[in-house]
């Protein structure tokens, strides 16, 4: 049943990967914070899992620092076009308080062969953790009331804003997107 689940959440995820040329920018209210339970762990999987409402307190962190969360999977190819962008950027505002998170969305059979291979090669810097909820149609509103599920898709918020993007974001539309909220 897991397995299914599993295949019917990247059948849609591959469907809605592509190249989305409409930015969707919206300002949303503050959400409680609920409590992060623990991450799950798997066998010879180094990154953290997380169902959504394990998850949720990273996506809502009332401190002084500014987070881009980018949601993405390995066989997403505007994702992994666009990860460079992400990485150069956190390299560049880590000490303007920025913290990366990047939010694989890739299936639990690619999670050992897959993932990690790709961000031990590509040597990502930023936070890589996994969303593991095939609950998809009451997450995603969760994460942005206007997103129709597609990636790469991007959060960028602090205590006084948020701001989502369902599309690939250049270096220089991330940067002019960020500066809204470090200046």
């Amino acid at each position: 049943m897991r397995f299914c689940l599993a295949f019917v959440v990247g059948v849609f995820m591959l469907s809605s990967c592509g190249d989305h040329n409409t930015k969707k920018s919206t300002e949303v209210s503050d959400v409680a914070l609920v409590e992060a339970s623990e991450a799950k762990t798997s066998p010879n999987v180094n990154f953290p899992i997380y169902d959504f409402d394990g998850m949720t307190s990273l996506l809502n962190k009332k401190n002084d620092s500014t987070y881009i969360v980018n949601f993405w999977a390995t066989w997403c190819k505007p994702c992994i076009e666009e990860l460079p962008n992400f990485e150069r950027t956190f390299a560049e505002q880590k000490d303007n308080k920025v913290a990366l998170i990047l939010v694989s969305l890739d299936m639990p059979s690619m999670w050992e062969k897959r993932l990690g291979p790709f961000v031990e090669k590509n040597d990502l810097q930023g936070e890589v953790v996994i969303l593991d909820d095939p609950k998809m149609n009451e997450w995603i509103p969760k994460v942005n009331q206007n997103w129709g599920g597609g990636i790469p898709a991007t959060l960028i918020y602090n205590k006084s804003g948020r701001s989502f993007f369902e599309q690939s974001m250049t270096y220089e539309q991330l940067n002019e997107e960020l500066d809204k909220f470090i200046n």
